[in-house]
């Protein structure tokens, strides 16, 4: 069978969920046993997202082998239960970035290199390696942004060539937003059509359409949408609002949406499997016992609104082990400068505290007082990279003694830099070199045996976790420390570099070095935050 190609488009507005369409889409063709590969092709010049701000563009996710990418590829993974590479992602710098090497090291063959069609070309061959390189039966490419945007100009154009080039084996997926103005209250299909002109502009008739409404899409309006998109109306797809984002693709089919993709494709019908899924679903929709997880973050609020974006990884991990118990995750956002300004009062009647990554001095002090309060109140507790690393801070002033212990990052003039910067990085930082440069990826990390670390993992003496970070544990303060009760439950294997701490005498105090989160899957959830959640759980009963 020649290799499928499903572009995945968006009109509209931004945030419409294209990254779940194609997640969604993925676990659907794999429930029928083909093998699928994702690729997120974002429009922005950066050569990957690393150094984007969170509240403008979202939490990073990483990959195994090291990249800094957009958060869709989060979502690919916990859906379609795979992990990803540096293929999986591209960009409009890495584009460019190729084009010009290979002009500088003569690979045109001296012709003119212009924009079309060498950039489009290259944006084909990656699309194409993906496939190559995983040896998949689809590959699903989504192209970020939104339709008539001039940044996603190239990637519309290589999704047209393509289709020119091999129109039984391209397919075209659009998702368009439906609004319902409250002062209307009606539906309005305009903006989708006009959406699908802009698309048809770009030399590109999409095969299905997605409506993303807030309500169920009526039939009048898949009628109108269908005449003016000159769409069969079955292939228009309603995708309304819903309470959890993994009953998509249950509701796509219902709507028969793999069939017509095989259908569309030449593929004769294949019965999908979709038990499993249909379980989970079962469950998130029967959990009512809540347990109540605060998060105590920096990227929390831009202008009036508050942003879950920065935090996705984390949220799902909490609702993956939540749902693991049975229980209903209720999340309370709390801004670790407010706690600065007004204390740690609203921090009462939580189960469990997280204080996730972050960067910089802004907000430190309100994430000390809150793994002070955590402690102190044996209130099961999860740091995570910045919130192991403040963890270290907190213990080193408030048990170890140390009354000025801080980190480098926050305080680069500390006198005792418990959390200090290696000699290797400062020679990044010297020159200017910040994008790529952090400790990135999985790494290996030695568990030490009878500690919660190695409770919570089986007993493995070596375990593999991705990282994100550029300061570590200082260890000319690591015989202090545990004299006075730290306990080093997790080292690198040549033991120079700290991964996870804990204490003894607290319902649950772990924090940990690498990201846990970004490996959580709905049907995996991951060890560490089902052992957290476990331990919330208790303290709710306790509470009671």
């Amino acid at each position: 069978m020649p290799r499928k190609y499903i572009f995945v488009t968006g009109g509209v507005i931004s945030g419409l969920g294209k990254g779940i369409t194609v997640a969604s889409i993925g676990r659907i063709l794999q429930a029928r046993g083909f093998k699928v590969a994702p690729i997120k092709c974002d429009a922005y010049v950066n050569i990957d997202a690393g150094t984007m701000n969170p509240i403008e563009h979202g939490e990073v996710f990483v990959t195994d082998d090291g990249l800094e990418t957009d958060q869709d590829l989060g979502h690919y993974e916990r859906f379609m239960e795979v992990n990803l590479d540096r293929f999986n992602y591209t960009t409009t710098g890495q584009v460019y970035q190729t084009v010009i090497q290979r002009e500088r090291n003569l690979e045109y063959d001296g012709a003119c290199v212009e924009v079309v069609p060498h950039v489009p070309e290259e944006i084909i061959h990656r699309i194409k390696e993906v496939g190559r390189r995983r040896k998949v039966d689809f590959v699903i490419a989504e192209i970020g942004g939104t339709v008539g945007e001039y940044q996603n100009i190239l990637f519309m154009e290589a999704a047209r060539m393509m289709s020119f080039q091999m129109p039984g084996d391209v397919i075209h997926v659009h998702v368009g937003y439906l609004p319902l103005p409250p002062s209307i209250g009606e539906m309005k299909s305009k903006p989708v059509q006009y959406s699908i002109r802009s698309l048809n502009a770009a030399g590109i008739q999409p095969d299905f359409l997605i409506c993303r409404s807030e309500h169920p899409v009526d039939a009048k309006r898949k009628k109108k949408i269908a005449v003016a998109g000159n769409m069969d109306l079955d292939n228009v797809i309603g995708n309304h609002d819903v309470a959890s984002i993994y009953e998509v693709p249950m509701i796509l089919e219902e709507q028969d949406f793999g069939d017509k993709i095989l259908k569309r494709a030449g593929i004769r019908k294949r019965k999908g499997h979709m038990e499993d899924w249909a379980r989970l679903i079962k469950v998130i929709k029967g959990a009512t016992r809540p347990v109540t997880i605060g998060i105590v973050g920096k990227y929390i609020t831009s202008g009036d609104f508050q942003l879950e974006d920065s935090y996705v990884c984390v949220i799902e991990a909490i609702k993956h082990a939540a749902w693991g118990h049975k229980l209903q995750p209720k999340i309370v956002w709390f801004d670790a400068e407010e706690i600065m300004k007004n204390g740690t009062k609203t921090l009462e009647g939580l189960d469990g505290i997280i204080v996730p990554q972050g960067w910089g001095r802004r907000g430190s002090e309100g994430k000390l007082a809150t793994i002070t309060y955590a402690r102190e109140h044996k209130i099961p507790y999860l740091g995570l990279c910045f919130g192991m690393q403040h963890a270290v801070i907190e213990f080193a002033r408030n048990v170890a003694g140390i009354k000025d212990a801080n980190s480098e990052e926050v305080d680069p003039r500390t006198r005792n830099p418990v959390i200090h910067i290696m000699e290797y990085q400062k020679k990044i930082l010297a020159k200017k070199c910040y994008g790529g440069t952090i400790r990135l990826g999985a790494y290996p990390c030695s568990v030490k045996s009878g500690t919660l670390l190695s409770e919570i993992y089986g007993g493995k003496k070596t375990i593999s976790e991705r990282h994100r970070h550029r300061y570590e544990f200082n260890n000319e303060y690591k015989t202090q420390l545990v004299k006075k009760g730290l306990i080093i439950s997790g080292t690198s294997p040549d033991g120079k570099l700290v991964e996870a701490i804990e204490l003894k005498d607290h319902p649950f105090f772990l924090a940990t070095q690498f990201h846990p989160e970004y490996k959580s899957r709905p049907l995996m959830p991951h060890p560490i935050f089902l052992k957290f959640i476990e331990a919330a759980s208790k303290n709710k009963s306790k509470h009671k």
